[in-house]
C-alpha cells in the first residue's frame, strides 16, 4: 500500500538551467567607398599642404628671359622640382575648367567613372554582376569596362577635350618654368634641407664643422 502522507512526498524542482548567452561584439567597418573617399581626401590634403606660396610662384620680378635653350631647360628642371605641387594644381584646374566648358564630355566622364566604381572597384566579390538576366564574371566585367573606356575616350569628344586641356596645362607649366628665374628659390631652401634631411641621415653640415678659429692650437 502506497503511503499518501505529504511528509513523504519529495519536492520536484521545475527550474531549468540555461547556458550563458555569449554576445559577440562586431565592430562596424566603414564601406569600401567611404574608406576610398577618405583616403583620397587625406592624400589631396597632404599634397596641398606641401604647395609653395602662390605669391612666390607669380612674382613678377622673378621672370626673366632665358639666355639659351639649355638655360630654359635648367630653369624648368629646377622650377618643376620646387613648384611640383603648384604645377599639378594648375594642370588640374585647367582640366576642370575645360570639362565644365563641355558639359556633355563631363557627363560621359562621370558616368564612366561611376561604372568603374560601382560595377568593379566597390562591388562585393561574392556578388556577381547580373544584367538582363545574365551573370557576368569579374573578367567579363573588366573587359566590358575597358572596351567602354576606349569607346568613350576615342569615339566621343571626351578624348579631344582631355588631350587639349592637358596640352594647354603642360604648355603653361613649361612656359612658367622656362621664364621663372630659380636663383632665389634654392638659396633659402638649403638651410631647412640641411636641418631636416641631412641631419636625419647623419651627414655633417657646415654649421657642425668647427671653424679654424675655434680649433685647438697645436702644442
Amino acid at each position: 500500500m502506497v503511503s499518501t502522507d505529504p511528509r513523504h512526498v519529495l519536492p520536484v524542482s521545475t527550474t531549468t538551467t540555461q547556458p550563458p548567452i555569449v554576445t559577440a561584439v562586431v565592430e562596424s567597418q566603414p564601406p569600401a567607398s567611404l574608406a576610398f573617399v577618405n583616403r583620397v581626401t587625406e592624400t589631396v590634403r597632404d599634397g596641398l599642404s606641401r604647395s609653395r606660396p602662390w605669391s612666390e610662384l607669380l612674382g613678377r620680378s622673378a621672370f626673366t628671359k632665358p639666355d639659351s635653350i639649355s638655360d630654359a631647360a635648367t630653369r624648368f628642371r629646377k622650377n618643376s622640382s620646387y613648384f611640383r605641387v603648384n604645377y599639378v594644381c594648375i594642370v588640374a584646374l585647367i582640366l576642370g575648367f575645360s570639362l565644365l566648358a563641355h558639359p556633355f564630355s563631363l557627363i560621359l566622364l562621370l558616368c564612366l567613372a561611376a561604372s568603374w566604381f560601382f560595377l568593379y572597384l566597390f562591388r562585393p566579390s561574392d556578388r556577381p554582376l547580373i544584367l538582363f538576366g545574365r551573370s557576368f564574371s569579374d573578367r567579363e566585367t573588366l573587359a566590358g569596362l575597358i572596351l567602354s573606356t576606349f569607346a568613350v575616350i576615342f569615339l566621343t569628344s571626351v578624348g579631344s577635350v582631355l588631350i587639349s586641356a592637358l596640352m594647354i596645362g603642360v604648355a603653361t607649366v613649361c612656359v612658367h618654368g622656362a621664364f621663372r628665374a630659380p636663383d632665389d628659390l634654392f638659396l633659402d631652401e638649403q638651410d631647412p634641407a640641411a636641418v631636416g634631411f641631412l641631419s636625419f641621415i647623419g651627414v655633417p653640415t657646415t654649421s657642425s664643422v668647427p671653424s679654424a678659429s675655434s680649433a685647438p692650437s697645436p702644442v
